[in-house]
């Protein structure tokens, strides 16, 4: 059974730092390309970073240089750093496991249950 647990979410001010975490089990952690997401209420969810196997990293660019996403396969983990966070940064973080393409798109076969960030100013 996959499991996908996020933590490392809360309340910070603008220009505060905070680290997610999501612990993966039940598959191959190591042969899947893994991500982050996020959404705001009403929104549908936004591609924030990606990591390839190889560790390969994509960002979108309202993150890009602030952001640093990693992972340790050998705990089976994966990481989101986050550093410089603005007002615009809160949402609901996911991460995904095992990229698809399902109808001519990317998706992911595995989803965490999300992790609240809240950027105060």
């Amino acid at each position: 059974q996959v499991q996908l647990v996020e933590s490392g979410g809360g309340s910070v001010q603008e220009g505060g730092s905070l680290k997610l975490s999501c612990a993966a089990s039940g598959y191959a952690f190591s042969s899947c390309r893994m991500a982050w997401y996020r959404q705001t209420p009403g929104k549908e969810r936004d591609l924030v970073s990606i990591i390839s196997t190889e560790g390969t990293t994509t960002y979108r660019d309202s993150v890009k240089g602030r952001f640093t996403i990693s992972r340790d396969n050998a705990k089976n983990t994966l990481y989101l750093q986050m550093n410089s966070l603005k007002n615009e940064d809160t949402a609901v973080y996911f991460c995904a496991a095992c990229a698809v393409l399902r109808g001519g798109e990317i998706d992911y076969n595995h989803w965490g249950q999300g992790t609240q960030v809240t950027v105060s100013s």
